[in-house]
């Protein structure tokens, strides 16, 4: 059966991945919270200081995208994305995105769509100290355009 048809299992997923965040953010685990709500109540937690970080070590950028694909909802899953994209850039959030899209499970395919949308979140000096005035970031690592024809492509083949 396709993870859709369970999901307690996606669920599950999504707080594994929560909890892999807010161990690296050295915010605990939550286990005061129901399970129910533990994977949003710690999604809510590491929001804020991820984006205060100027930088995120790279043990970050695994666990934030699989985040951002488990993550249930699409309304929260910028919660991972964003500070993704202002750490390690748009482009390197979209390769990853792809991969999963060309790679991955239903679940995982159907979450990599739903955090696409994500990826193109502006970027401010005023939202993340990485783009603070005077701070000194390569464009290259926020161009994109050549990855939005292949996520087309890839689109097209998994319609197949």
């Amino acid at each position: 059966m396709a993870d859709e048809e369970h999901p307690e299992a996606v669920a599950r997923s999504f707080l594994t991945c929560a909890v892999e965040v807010a161990r690296l953010m050295d915010l605990g685990n939550a286990a005061d919270v129901p399970e129910a709500h533990r994977a949003r109540h710690l999604a809510h937690a590491v929001r804020k200081p991820l984006l205060e970080r100027p930088h995120l070590p790279e043990e970050f950028f695994a666990p934030l995208m699989a985040a951002a694909v488990y993550d249930p909802d699409p309304s929260f899953c910028l919660w991972f994305v964003e500070p993704a994209v202002y750490a390690f850039g748009r482009r390197r959030v979209m390769t990853a995105l792809l991969d999963y899209l060309q790679t991955g499970t239903d679940a995982e395919q159907a979450g990599a769509k739903r955090a696409w949308y994500c990826a193109h979140v502006p970027l401010h000096d005023t939202r993340s100290p990485a783009y603070a005035p005077g701070g000194s970031r390569d464009p290259a690592l926020d161009e994109a355009c050549d990855l939005m024809d292949k996520w087309r492509a890839a689109l097209r083949r998994s319609a197949m």
